[in-house]
Formats: C-alpha cells, sequence, structure tokens
C-alpha cells in the first residue's frame, strides 16, 4: 500500500488563506440524528427498566453473554490480581505516572481548592466552603483501543478532591478485559468497577439501577454515542466536557529536528481518522523539510492509514510571516494540545492565551502529557479551549458560599438592601432587613 500524507500547505501571504483556514479547521460536531435517536431510547429504557435493560444492551453490543449486571462487577481482587499479572516494567510504568498524577494534582488543590474565609471590617464572616463531591462515575474507552493513562487522569484528581467513591466503566467487546486498565483502577483507587459502556452505562450512573448507585457526576471520553447520552443526562448528574476529536498544533521556529515535530504530529493523527495535526511556522524550508520527514516516517507507522487519512483531510502546514503572527493564530485555533517547538519558548508562551495544554520546547512531547509528566490529560477541544481548563482536582469540587453578618454588619448591609429590595418591588425581601436594624 502505497500511502501519502500531504497536509495542506497555506500561507499567511495568500489572499485566499482566511477562506482555506477556515475551510480546514470546519469540523461539525453535529451529532447524526439516528444516534441521538438511538441514545434518548436507551437512556429512557434504563431509566425505567434499570438492570435489565442495562444487562440487555451490554450483551447486545458487546456481545456477552451475562445473565445479570452484578456479574458484570468487577472485584478488588480482580483488580488486584490483573495488576500482578502485568510486566514488571507496565507496573513500574503506572506507578510511576501515578506518582507524578497524584503530586501535580495535590499541588493544584492546594492552590485553588481549599476553603477560605475573612473578616471585613465589621466582623462579618465571608468566604468560600469547598466540598468533594460524594460519588463519580468515569468512563472508560475500551474496543478499538484502550486507556490505562485515562483511567489515572479520570481516579487520581477525584481522589485528590476527596471524593468517596468512585465508580468505573469500561466496555469489554466479547469479554476482552485489559489488565493494563484493570491494574490502573486498582492503583488509582477505584471504588467499583463495571464492565459495560456505551450510552446504557452513562444512563446506568445518571439515573442508577438496582446494581449501579447513581453519581453527581460523569467524566471521561467515549464514542459518538456516549457524547451524547453526556449531553442528555446533563442536569440530571455533572459531566466533564463534551470531547471532540484530538488536536495537536505545534508552532516551530525551525530550530527542532523536523522528525521529531512531523513524529508529534503523528501522535495525534494516529487516534482517528478525524484528528487535526497543524504547524505553524515562519520557515518555509523548514516546512519543506517537516513534510519530506512524514513522508520518509509514515510506512513504517502500525497505523500508518489513519495517520495519513487524518493528515490529508484536517492536516495543515501553515506558513506564516512571523512568530507573533503564529501565537495571533493559535489563539484563534484555542488547540487542545499546543507545542512551543523552540530554543525560546518562554518568550512565545505570553503571547499564547487559549490551548487545553501548553507543551515548552522541543523536548516536551505532547506524549509526554498524555502518559506522566503529571498535568491531566482531558483537554478541551474544537476550540472550547477559549472558554474551559483541563480536567482537575476542581471538576470534583463544588463551592459553597459562606456569610456571618455580625450585628453591626447587618446594620450597614441592611439599608444597602432594603434601597435594593423595594428597587426591585421585593417588600418582603426588604422587611427582612429592616427588621434587624436597630
Amino acid at each position: 500500500m502505497n500511502l501519502r500524507a500531504t497536509p495542506a500547505q497555506l500561507s499567511t501571504a495568500n489572499a485566499s488563506f482566511e477562506a482555506d483556514f477556515k475551510a480546514r479547521l470546519h469540523w461539525s460536531a453535529e451529532t447524526d440524528a439516528g444516534i441521538e435517536d438511538v441514545v434518548a431510547n436507551i437512556l429512557r429504557d434504563v431509566q425505567t427498566r434499570g438492570d435489565a435493560a442495562v444487562l440487555e444492551y451490554t450483551n447486545r453490543f458487546d456481545g456477552l453473554n451475562a445473565t445479570s449486571v452484578a456479574s458484570l462487577e468487577l472485584t478488588q481482587t480482580e483488580l488486584k490480581a490483573a495488576f500482578d499479572a502485568i510486566p514488571a516494567d507496565q507496573r513500574d510504568a503506572l506507578q510511576a505516572a501515578t506518582k507524578r498524577v497524584r503530586s501535580y494534582h495535590e499541588a493544584q488543590k492546594k492552590a485553588n481548592g481549599e476553603s477560605w474565609s475573612y473578616r471585613d471590617e465589621a466582623g462579618s464572616l465571608l468566604g468560600q466552603k469547598v466540598t468533594p463531591l460524594d460519588r463519580v462515575g468515569i468512563y472508560v474507552p475500551g474496543g478499538k483501543a484502550t486507556y490505562p493513562s485515562s483511567v489515572l487522569m479520570n481516579a487520581i484528581p477525584a481522589h485528590v478532591a476527596g471524593v468517596e467513591e468512585i465508580i468505573m466503566v469500561v466496555p469489554t467487546p466479547k469479554g476482552e478485559k485489559n489488565l493494563m486498565v484493570l491494574a490502573a483502577a486498582y492503583i488509582a483507587g477505584v471504588s467499583r468497577a463495571f464492565t459495560i459502556g456505551g450510552a446504557q452505562a452513562v444512563a446506568a450512573l445518571a439515573f442508577g439501577t438496582t446494581t449501579i448507585p447513581k453519581v453527581d457526576k460523569i467524566t471521561g471520553p467515549g464514542n459518538a454515542y456516549v457524547a451524547a447520552a453526556k449531553r442528555r443526562v446533563f442536569g440530571t448528574v455533572g459531566i466533564d466536557m463534551i470531547a471532540g476529536p484530538s488536536e495537536i498544533l505545534v508552532l516551530a521556529d525551525g530550530s527542532t529536528p523536523p522528525d521529531w515535530v512531523a513524529m508529534d504530529l503523528f501522535s495525534q493523527a494516529e487516534h482517528d481518522e478525524l484528528a487535526q495535526s497543524i504547524l505553524l511556522c515562519p520557515d518555509a524550508a523548514y516546512i519543506a523539510q517537516v513534510q519530506e520527514s512524514i513522508n520518509r516516517l509514515l510506512p513504517d507507522m502500525p497505523r500508518a492509514a489513519i495517520i495519513a487519512k487524518s493528515l490529508n483531510d484536517r492536516g495543515a502546514l501553515i506558513l506564516t510571516r512571523s512568530m507573533e503572527e503564529a501565537c495571533a493564530i493559535s489563539n484563534r485555533i484555542a488547540p487542545e494540545h499546543l507545542e512551543v517547538s523552540s530554543r525560546d519558548p518562554h518568550r512565545w508562551e505570553p503571547l499564547l492565551k487559549h490551548a487545553g495544554a501548553i507543551f515548552l520546547g522541543a523536548f516536551t512531547s505532547e506524549s509526554l502529557g498524555d502518559y506522566c509528566a503529571g498535568p491531566n490529560h482531558v483537554l478541551p477541544t474544537s476550540g472550547t479551549a477559549r472558554f474551559s481548563s483541563p480536567l482537575g482536582v476542581y471538576d470534583f469540587q463544588k463551592r459553597s458560599s459562606i456569610i456571618e453578618v455580625s450585628e453591626a454588619g447587618a446594620q450597614e448591609l441592611g439599608k444597602i438592601a432594603s434601597v435594593l429590595a423595594h428597587g426591585e418591588g421585593l417588600q418582603a425581601h426588604a422587611r427582612a432587613a429592616e427588621l434587624r436594624l436597630r
């Protein structure tokens, strides 16, 4: 098979750039109407019939012959056995990654995940009480690929936040269980785990069944059916985000070996055909070198067909007038992963406002962030980094305001509240404040 990957080559100097740029970025997040109908029916059925519906859909879609939902639960003994069964290098890697991810999220909690209060000049206490969620559900994809790293990235910040119970769901098509996923669940301290997936798993977590407890929030990525289900149950439970295709943007000044950049573009393109890999660079000769590296390296990639289609359909190598312009374009894209592949990345970082995660310097490949650097790899996609953040400890907490008004404080605040309440025509509000005035 003679596969070729030729990302669109664009230049900001061309008159057609804006139109070409928008066309390349375009991705429709609209879910197929058929998927929406299927998901709506599954959610309704699980809400009505509970375990029976979950069992029926799991057997049908995953090719199982389970006799009860209880039989689909993974025991702690099974998780421990998986941990003991995997090769030593995999155990060591999971433990090392766990340590780094936990350390990062503990620092995150200390920085912005703790309660605080102060007293004003009148002695009134004002503050914020930070409380962990009671129970969360984490969705771990299964089937085409397995993601033990996603177990760590979802379960560890939940633990650090103080969540008491973590329920994991993971599909096991034809009953095939991935030992690394189970081992990761053991290391990360998952409370209960069920081998179910799809919309029926989301429904079970959102509504609860006899066997599967109802959760307060669902996190983790999945296919189009999972995304549609999460969207529909939002409000009944919390969700983290609706994930789109994977993205990487490499901002390069031409100082990084082109093979490195080509492989970094591959690292997201290999996820699926809709993934997007973009290079922004002010050096035309360097862009040509990266294309040459793509041509040479692609045939040796096991997922070459997926990479080629992704790069051909959605990839782009963009020649900019300057690194400053490249930074401005990057902010417009707001990519999931942003690599600043430069000999002086800290020069450009202050110009970068919108990205899920920013990787500074040639040695900081996106893949290190996916597995073991420490920060969370669950990141906003499809431009939502303009207003969304990576999954973090804060996603597993909620905040309550604390107000304790002193007698002296009530005299000042009561007068203000009275005026505003009368202005809104809410006399009982005003009277409640006025009664406390001397």
